[in-house]
C-alpha cells in the first residue's frame, strides 16, 4: 500500500471480512465512527498512528514495513512489473 485512502480500503475489507459494524470497532478503538467512515472512504486527509494501531488491534491486524518494490506476493509483482512496462515503447532494434 502506497496511501492512506490504500491503508483505509484494506481496513475497511478487513472489517467486512469479520462481520464488524464500524460503530462497534470504532467503539473499541476509542474513536468517533464518523472518524473510521472517513479513514475508510478515503475522505480523511490524515489519520494518526494511535488511532490506526487501535483500529488494527480491534481487527486482529497489524502493520507491516516493507521497503519499497519489495512485494511479497505473486501478484504484487505481477501488477508493479505491469505497471512499470505500461506507457513503455518496445525497444527498437538496428537493422544494418
Amino acid at each position: 500500500m502506497k496511501t492512506l485512502q490504500e491503508l483505509g480500503e484494506a481496513v475497511a475489507a478487513r472489517r467486512k471480512r469479520l462481520g464488524l459494524k464500524q460503530q462497534a470497532v470504532a467503539a473499541l478503538a476509542g474513536i468517533t465512527p464518523e472518524s473510521l467512515s472517513r479513514f475508510e472512504r478515503g475522505r480523511s486527509a490524515e489519520f494518526g498512528s494511535r488511532k490506526l494501531l487501535a483500529v488494527l488491534a480491534v481487527l486482529g491486524a497489524e502493520l507491516d514495513v516493507m521497503l519499497q518494490g519489495q512485494s511479497g506476493t505473486l501478484d504484487e509483482l505481477r501488477r508493479e512489473r505491469a505497471q512499470t512496462s505500461v506507457g513503455r515503447a518496445p525497444a527498437a532494434t538496428e537493422h544494418r
